[in-house]
């Protein structure tokens, strides 16, 4: 024993004091009181230091527990849990929980949550100290949410409530919170043994199960909870402003992919506002991630999530560049998606392979892949991407490669789908990593990708993802193979190339798709332009197969033209150092030698050395014309002229060979120094004459599109190169006799041309000369006898005699007998010229002559007699008038050999006066050739028309001499140029064109160029386009050969001429002047024809020198460009002078309108002002940013200027001018843009309004863009979208007049809406809304209001038509882009989307319009209902009164707003609604008021089902009551109602009184229709409480049932009746009641008695059954007293016509029918042998049978006489039970007679038969009883039985037989 002043002993005194204070307590209330004292203080005597003392307390706890058993005794729960948070000691806080855990439930509500704050306090740290203790307090805590109210989102108690909870100064413990309400959600309850789930580990699943306590989820047990309920309410706590979005961020991701909707909803809401708060560069997030995703290692770690939350943390990954850094998890992330399940470690889940989840997450899988792939670092790729491509590869492989599964089995689209997704993933991988994965010795990655495209038979889809691999493929390796890798390469592209699809289906290997533009584009991208082999595989591609792409012919020619492939492999430097990266080394030409050996060398399918016959024939050209300019190209580049390498590289060799003399020159020197080897050059004089070969093959061979231009190539070397680089080419002569002979006339001519030359060499044997001469002068002879080929064969000798002849007369070279064959040859010539009419031979012999005059052959000396040389010119010129161009050239040429003067007889002079003279020629080409003969006329040789004429190196022949012809021609072509007359000035001015072109060098030409200029703008002003156009031409020639003192000279005479200040120069021009014409600027307006318009841009910056720039512009015209001798001429080299570059620096305000008239429509003029704009500006993007603001302003100005090409092209060049610049730029301009814009999107001109709509494109496209990136690009879309907005919005756009306008700012609206994000469009969402509701009905087609009013004319209904618009509507992009906004909305929004809406449900007009706003009020209820609970009571009653609309659709559509709505609305709301529907329906005028109400009431009831049950005391009786409506559209809504709520009849029971009331209401109401509704209710209401109705509901029911069967007969009273005949029959009610049986019987007997005959009939099917029932009165003679008139009047009339009824019901026969047999049966039933005896008994008997005979006698129907028979059949049932012994006399003999009426059937149907031996077996029983009875029955049976056939009948007679025997 202790020492009691021990402290141990105190401690003991105290606890016992305690203990027998709490012992002595006898009422709950005091006990109650004791603990709220005593309990704390001794639970914290549990942490003395005293064992005693401790036991104690637990003894003592022990009474407690016993004590408090009541639930009725409250415990003092918040000091308990002070108490815990206070004291750290284990066992004070175990016991303190237990009391917690006990009392709570016993607290109020509003006590329960006060103590949240308390219990929330250090949570985290408890959870430290204890997780037994953690995971009670956190159970706790949920129970406690269960209790909890939340505020409205955004609400001030709603802002209040993390400072009410204590989580602003305790952010740990809010963090806490929401991490295990995230874990919460994760939690599932697992099969039995189950330890983990998804996403949580072993330890996490034991906290929420309390460390293995059972029950705790289980609801109906004690403490347990329902954990979907849980998470339910846990998800809207988070959802509350308890916390900030970065607390709830990963809780909202785990609900959004939660399985059931109800949290997932709320998840996905909380998760559209949270994410933008959180940083995915965050690793410790992204660790958390990939942590859940894949779950932890280890047997206690977490399980990975499950697929649809790993699809959406993928989809999150997939923003987050910190995500590849985590390497290993990546890849594992990929390796679990393609690993196949079986093959899988043990306890991972893996993806399901199959299903929809199991897709998505795949294809989820490979946008990761793609996104590691573009953001992750060159480090993080080659760590990982090698692997990861080696995953992709076995993924693939597994399906089977390259062929899909090899057992035939059809593959899934899921399948398909990840096989595609695999081969682009590899693709952006290697693409990323080149350098481990494409830099490989074999290619192996390459070739496996290449082989996957030809031989994977998959399907498009999968070629197309090949193909999109190889694309990111090509793009990282283009530019940066190494060189060890080219060798690799190329084989593998070249035998890419020789693949073709096969045509057999069995084969290993099968190639099934051509991979060959692959190859090319690989070829073009990947390989330097100077390797020959990838030349070599353009080449290839040019052949290009029937049914091969163009695609592939394309781009084999980029790869031969070094222009595209510059294009095609950009360099990588930065802008300053492009032009010299083109110079780099990875675009030079391909060595000219390499080349050629490459193509037509010993290893080539082209081996020149041996061919005889060509394949790949469409390529062999395109390979040749490519050798020819890679060496014209080199040699150019040699001499230091090297042609500019643009898009017309080709014509500008064409062009530096035959216009410049000094290349020529140049080029010369340079063959003749190559043509021989030498050290550095061993292989170009080899690989030339190689080159020659191929031309001269090419030309033999007759192949290829260009027949012809081979030859031409080899013709144009010959001046070049020393005649021994083709002396080799005699060896082939004589296959020129072929091509001599063809029927192609330029191949005549380019062959002969080519004979002539190697023909004349003295390599060439004389005696095969005179051989090939021989063959050539037999076809000779027979020229006047050819016909068809024969001609062309004649054609081609007079040729080739002509061109060796001439040629050996250059050469020197002289056969033997030349002169003989030159006379003879010539006296041929002109015999055919006498007499022949053949065009062919005509042309042979014109060329011939010009061919020998040229070259001195035919001269006046040298014309055979008899012909002298002015009959020749005589002749000549009688062609020439003919418009004959050669004929034209021979006089020019044979003009040559003619002195000037008067020596020769003048004929010089007669030559050029009838070149004069052929001015009548009216074809613009003749005078082209008459231009060229009178500059050879005039200058001989030194005429530059006559450079193509030599084509050997010679010295030019001699010719006489020419002092004063070249003055005197130009002379006179001046003064022609001053006629009048048409035909005249026309060909001066062409004449003029030609002699400054061809003559311009000369000193006679030089002396005048100012007279020339004189000439030439005499012309501006004519009318004639050709005229327009060579005047425009020659000033610009005479501007170019001018020195600078002359070009000076002309441009201050040209200024005079303009601004007036030098009247006296002929031609001035005026700014009226017309140009061009339709024909030369096609255009299709006048405007352009001016010469104002032509010479605006000098106009505009007041330079005239420009005059001569633009007046190029006609040179675009198609006569310039189709006449090789004028060639193209660029303006780069007049506007590069110094002083243009000086005024432009002096000047900039030409920018504006240059930049302007580069988007000019014309084709012509825009391609001749970017040609402008591209010599002026050297640094175009410097320049536009400099003069940004002049620019703008002048586009600006121009855009509504009044000539409509000038404001297209202001469209145009706003719209070039504003993309890729920043909007700082342009900001200040853009709603001036915007507006102007729509301006002209209503012009005039359809062209203009094209244009300005490509510009609104354009600004649209800037701006989604813009709305669809981040950070700056977005900061600068919403400063766009401020201003843009509201111009959409104004009258200048979508309310503007214009259709188009209209139409574009609404797309405009809607891809801004689809673009844009959150934070930038929801200031702007309230107002959108409302503006976009209103535009659904203006949106509308117009047709739709005429369908509508005359649908019937179409075989529709109104209702159909409105189905298919709201159809429309409900898919409608406008409506989508409605629902966007509503997705933005926040609280700060909702009040002003409030004010729109509610104006918007008021004015809108339409179907459309008003559909979509109670579509809108949908999306609120149901997307955005936290936010927009507080609004829904307001919006209620508004969407209520839009229920009345006319149109049904809209008004339905209203309803079910209605139902949304009432979802989110107060329960006073919601009770006004359902009070408003009930008065709606009760007091309703019409029927379709009662609709209304219906639609209503349906609506609330199957989308609001939970706020409808609630309330279901309230509404439902009303439903059931309404439900029984006579109109059937508002029964059917209302009885939907009543069957989607109710889980059976009997559920009337439940609210029979509130039904019976509410009906007995409007019995009495003076609308008939809700009398004759509130009747059927209660008929009903009876009928629906089974076969059994206890006396409470019966007196309920009585009442209602007797006032619904007062008054007159209505349709359907007999349903009442029926009701009324139920209660009688199913309860105790009316048998106790005497009252109440005799005013049943009395209403029953009056209703009988009513006239309706429709009535009756029921009415008296009543009355039978409820005298049946009424066994304890005699009813017989009320009866009979109701029924034998009835029965009477019956069959007076049975002879009355027979009347269908009026209303749809039985006939007027079926009715009396049915009367008379429920009257028949009815006085049956009303004989109640127990109540009527003797004489009475008799009597009714007698009455009945009397009735019954009358009946028989009348021949009733069937009907009728079964309804007898069963009538007997239950009278004689009651007789049996009175008669239980003999019959009484009287009764035997009346019985008698019923015999007979028994068995009086013989004649009826099989059924009747039936009833009536059922009524004999009835009547056995009693004719036992009586001995003559029995024996008449005996012997009526025996002769029915004998005549009966019927089996049944039989039967039922026998039973009756053995009742007589038994």
């Amino acid at each position: 024993m202790s020492n009691t002043g021990s402290p141990e002993a105190k401690e003991l005194r105290l606890v016992g004091n305690v203990e027998l204070r709490l012992a002595m307590i006898t009422t709950d209330g005091a006990m109650e009181k004791a603990l709220n004292t005593y309990l704390v203080p001794l639970l914290l005597k549990l942490a003395s230091e005293f064992v005693s003392v401790r036991n104690k307390v637990i003894s003592v706890c022990q009474h407690v527990n016993t004590r408090i058993k009541p639930p009725s005794i409250k415990l003092p729960v918040a000091a308990l849990l002070k108490q815990y948070k206070d004291n750290h000691n284990n066992l004070v806080r175990h016991f303190d929980l237990l009391y917690v855990q006990q009392g709570v439930n016993r607290l109020p509500v509003n006590e329960r949550l006060d103590l949240l704050p308390t219990l929330l306090h250090g949570l985290r740290t408890n959870f430290e100290e204890s997780t037994n203790h953690a995971a009670t307090l956190f159970n706790l805590f949920l129970k406690l949410l269960h209790s909890m109210k939340f505020p409205p989102r955004g609400s001030k108690e709603d802002l209040e409530l993390r400072d009410k909870l204590g989580f602003t100064d305790r952010v740990d413990d809010a963090a806490f919170v929401t991490a295990w309400l995230g874990k919460l959600i994760l939690f599932g309850i697992n099969q039995a043994g189950a330890t983990r789930c998804p996403g949580l580990n072993k330890e996490e699943c034991s906290f929420f199960q309390l460390y293995g306590k059972k029950d705790t989820w289980t609801p109906n047990a004690d403490g347990g909870l329902s954990l979907v309920e849980t998470k339910v309410v846990a998800s809207r706590f988070l959802a509350s402003g308890a916390f900030v979005d970065t607390e709830r961020f990963l809780p909202a991701l785990f609900a959004s992919a939660d399985p059931n909707s109800r949290i997932s909803d709320i998840g996905d809401d909380i998760l559209k506002r949270a994410t933008s708060a959180v940083s995915f560069e965050d690793t410790k997030l992204v660790k958390q991630l990939y942590d859940v995703y894949l779950g932890t290692r280890g047997d206690e770690g977490s399980l990975p999530a499950r697929v649809p939350l790993q699809t959406k943390i993928l989809a999150l990954l997939c923003k987050s560049k910190s995500a590849s850094s985590f390497i290993p998890q990546s890849m594992q992330i990929v390796e679990e998606a393609l690993v196949p399940q079986e093959t899988a470690q043990q306890n991972v889940v893996t993806p399901p392979k199959q299903g929809l989840e199991a897709s998505k997450l795949r294809g989820q899988v490979f946008a990761f892949t793609n996104w590691l792939a573009r953001i992750s670092s060159p480090a993080d790729l080659s760590a990982f991407a090698p692997a990861l491509v080696g995953q992709l590869r076995s993924y693939i492989e597994s399906q089977g490669w390259p062929r899909f599964n090899a057992n035939n089995s059809t593959p899934s689209p899921g399948e398909l789908s990840s096989r595609a997704y695999g081969y682009e993933s590899i693709g952006l991988l290697a693409g990323a990593c080149p350098a481990k994965l494409l830099q490989e010795s074999n290619l192996e990655l390459l070739r496996w990708l290449f082989t996957s495209l030809s031989e994977d038979p998959s399907g498009k889809d999968i070629s197309a993802s090949i193909e999109q691999a190889l694309s990111s493929v090509l793009g990282a390796m283009g530019g940066e193979v190494d060189s060890d890798l080219e060798s690799p390469l190329t084989s593998l592209l070249l035998h890419h190339m020789d693949l073709r699809p096969d045509n057999f289906k069995d084969a290993d290997n099968q190639v099934v798709r051509s991979t060959r533009f692959l190859a090319v584009r690989f070829a073009n991208r990947c390989l330097p332009f100077s390797n020959t082999t990838a030349r070599w595989i353009d080449v290839i591609a040019m052949d290009g197969e029937a049914n091969e792409r163009s695609a592939i012919l394309e781009e084999g020619r980029k790869g031969l033209d070094p222009y595209w492939y510059k294009m095609l492999n950009p360099a990588k430097d930065d802008a300053n150092l492009i032009k010299e990266s083109l110079e780099a080394t990875k675009y030079d030409l391909p060595s000219f030698p390499e080349l050629v050996e490459r193509v037509f060398g010993s290893e080539s399918v082209w081996d020149i050395s041996r061919i005889t016959s060509i394949e790949m024939p469409n390529a062999y050209i395109p390979a040749l014309t490519f050798c020819r300019c890679v060496l014209l190209h080199q040699a150019l580049a040699a001499v230091n002229s090297p042609p500019v390498m643009d898009t017309d590289w080709e014509r500008n060799i064409d062009a530096l060979i035959a216009n410049d003399e000094d290349v020529q020159t140049k080029l010369t020197a340079y063959f003749r120094g190559h043509s021989i080897s030498s050290m550095g050059n061993e292989r170009f004089p080899e690989a030339l004459q190689m080159y020659l070969q191929a031309s001269y093959v090419g030309m033999t061979s007759q192949i290829g599109g260009g027949v012809g231009r081979a030859g031409d190539f080899l013709l144009e070397l010959c001046p070049l190169v020393p005649a021994s680089a083709y002396a080799h080419l005699t060896a082939r002569i004589s296959s020129l006799q072929e091509p001599i002979f063809s029927n192609n006339k330029t191949l005549r001519e380019t062959a002969s041309q080519v004979f002539g030359i190697l023909a004349t060499l003295k390599e060439y044997p004389e005696d095969k000369v005179q051989k090939m001469l021989g063959q050539y002068k037999e076809k000779l002879k027979s020229w006047s006898q050819a016909i068809g080929s024969e001609v062309m064969q004649v054609h081609g000798a007079i040729l080739a005699m002509a061109y060796f002849i001439s040629r050996s007369k250059s050469r020197l070279s002289f056969p033997s007998s030349f002169e003989e064959l030159t006379i003879r040859f010539i006296t041929l010539a002109l015999d055919i010229l006498n007499d022949s009419r053949d065009k062919t031979l005509l042309d042979a012999v014109f060329v011939a002559i010009s061919e020998l005059a040229l070259y001195a052959v035919l001269t006046p000396a040298t014309v055979p007699k008899p012909c002298d040389a002015r009959s020749l010119v005589q002749k000549l010129r009688e062609k020439a008038k003919d418009g004959d161009e050669k004929a034209i050239t021979a006089l020019g040429h044979f003009a040559m050999q003619f002195k000037e003067g008067v020596s020769d007889d003048g004929i010089f002079d007669d030559i050029v006066e009838q070149l004069y003279e052929l001015h009548t020629v009216r074809q613009a080409e003749v005078q082209f050739a008459i231009g060229a003969a009178l500059s050879c006329a005039a200058i001989g040789w030194r005429s530059k028309s006559l450079a193509a004429s030599r084509d050997i190196r010679i010295i030019a022949p001699q010719s006489p001499s020419r002092a004063k012809a070249a003055i005197s021609i130009m002379d006179r072509v001046l003064s022609d140029c001053k006629t009048t007359k048409p035909a005249l000035r026309q060909a001066s001015v062409i004449w003029l064109l030609c002699l400054v072109q061809y003559c311009g060098h000369v000193r006679e030409v030089q002396g005048r160029l100012r007279e020339c200029q004189v000439a030439f703008k005499g012309f501006l002003a004519d009318r004639d386009s050709l005229n327009q156009e060579s005047a425009s031409r020659g000033l610009t020639l005479v501007y170019e050969k001018g020195n600078r003192a002359l070009k000076d000279d002309l441009i201050r005479d040209l200024v005079g001429s303009f601004t007036g200040t030098n009247a006296g120069l002929a031609g001035n021009v005026s700014e009226d002047t017309e140009l061009f014409d339709a024909g030369a600027l096609p255009t299709g307006e006048g405007s352009i024809t001016t010469y104002k318009d032509i010479m605006s841009l000098a106009s505009e910056v007041g330079d005239s020198s420009l005059v001569y720039r633009f007046m190029s512009l006609a040179s675009n015209n198609a006569i310039w460009s189709s006449r090789a001798a004028f060639g193209r001429f660029g303006l780069s080299n007049i506007l590069s002078d110094a002083s243009t570059d000086g005024y432009l620096a002096q000047n900039p305000k030409l920018y504006p309108a240059l930049f302007r008239y580069r988007f000019d429509p014309n084709t012509n003029v825009r391609n001749s002002m970017n040609e402008i704009w591209a010599a002026l500006v050297k640094e175009p993007a410097k320049t536009i940013d400099t003069n940004f603001d002049s620019i703008m302003d002048d586009l600006l100005k121009n855009i509504l200027g009044k000539e409509w090409r000038v404001r297209q092209a202001s469209c145009a060049a706003i719209a070039d001018l504003v993309q890729g610049r920043p909007l700082e730029k342009y900001e200040r301009y853009l709603t001036e843009i915007w507006e102007l814009t729509f301006k002209v999107c209503d012009d005039i001109k359809e062209s203009v309004r094209t244009a300005a709509m490509a510009l609104a494109r354009v600004l649209t496209g800037i701006l989604t863009r813009g709305l669809e990136a981040r950070e700056s690009s977005a900061l600068s879309a919403e400063k766009m979208l401020k201003q843009v907005l509201p111009f959409l919005l104004s009258p200048s756009g979508l309310e503007s007049g214009a259709p188009e306008v209209q139409d574009f700012a609404r797309k405009t609206l809607l891809k801004i809406i689809k673009s844009s994000n959150g934070k930038t469009l929801r200031p702007f969402v309230p107002h959108l809304v409302g503006r976009l509701l209103a535009l659904l009905s203006s949106i509308e087609p117009e047709m739709i209001n005429y369908l509508h009013l005359n649908a019937d004319k179409y075989g529709l209904t109104a209702q159909e038509l409105d189905d298919a618009r709201l159809k429309h509507i409900r898919g409608s992009t406008m409506l989508e882009a409605i629902e966007r906004c509503l997705d933005f909305l926040d609280e700060s929004s909702m009040p002003e989307l409030q004010q729109s809406l509610e104006n918007a449900i008021k004015t809108v007009v339409g179907l459309p319009s008003k559909v979509g706003c109670s579509r809108v009020l949908v999306s609120l209820s149901t997307r955005q209902n936290f936010i927009f609970k507080q609004y829904a009571d307001h919006f209620l009653p508004l969407a209520r009164k839009q229920v009345f609309d006319r149109n049904d659709t809209i008004s339905s559509s209203y309803a079910a707003a209605c139902g949304y709505l009432a979802r989110l609305a107060s329960d006073n709301a919601l009770l006004k609604l359902v009070e408003y529907c009930r008065k709606l329906y009760f007091d309703s005028e019409d029927d379709r008021q009662r609709v209304i109400s219906g639609d209503i009431v349906y609506a609330v009831s199957k989308y609001a089902t939970d706020r409808f049950n609630s309330l279901a005391g309230d509404v439902l009786p009303f439903v059931f009551i309404a439900k029984h409506d006579t109109y059937e559209r508002a029964k059917t809504l209302f009885e939907d109602t009543w069957i989607e709520n109710v889980g059976g009849s009997r559920a009337v029971l439940l609210y029979l009184k509130e039904i019976v009331d509410l009906a007995s209401q409007y019995l009495d109401s003076a609308r008939w229709s809700v009398k004759y509704t509130s009747a059927f209710a209660i008929a009903d209401a009876v009928t629906s409480c089974g076969n059994t109705i206890d006396d409470a509901n019966a007196k309920v029911l009585w009442p209602a049932l007797e006032k619904a069967l007062s008054g007159k007969t209505w349709e359907g009273k007999e349903t009442v009746l029926k009701a009324l005949i139920h209660l009688a029959k199913s309860s105790t009610f009316c048998s106790k009641d005497s009252k109440v049986a005799e005013q049943i019987e009395k209403i029953v007997l009056r209703e009988s008695k009513r006239n309706n005959p429709a009535f009756r009939q029921h009415a008296l099917e009543c009355l039978g059954h409820f005298s049946e029932l009424r066994d304890s009165v005699d009813m017989y003679p009320q009866v009979y007293g109701v029924t034998k008139p009835i029965i009477e009047e019956t069959l007076e009339d049975s002879d009355e016509m027979d009347v269908d009824s009026q209303s749809g019901g039985a006939s007027s026969k079926v009715v009396k029918e049915s009367t008379l047999a429920n009257a028949l049966t009815a006085l049956l039933k009303s004989i109640n042998p127990q109540r009527r005896q003797g004489e009475d008994l008799k009597l009714s008997l007698s009455q009945t049978l009397e009735l019954l005979t009358r009946v028989r006698n009348a021949s009733p129907s069937r009907s009728t006489l079964n309804a007898i028979y069963d009538g007997l059949k239950s009278l004689f049932g009651r007789l049996g039970q009175v008669c239980l012994e003999a019959l009484p006399d009287l009764l035997e003999g009346i019985l008698l007679d019923y015999v007979k009426q028994v068995f009086a059937s013989s004649d009826q149907v099989e059924q009747t038969r039936l009833k009536a031996s059922d009524a004999a077996v009835a009547l056995a029983s009693i004719a036992n009883k009586g001995p003559r009875l029995k024996a008449k029955f005996v012997e009526a049976l025996s002769a029915a039985r004998a005549e009966e056939r019927s089996f049944l009948v039989q039967q039922s007679l026998d039973r009756a037989n053995k009742i007589l025997d038994g």
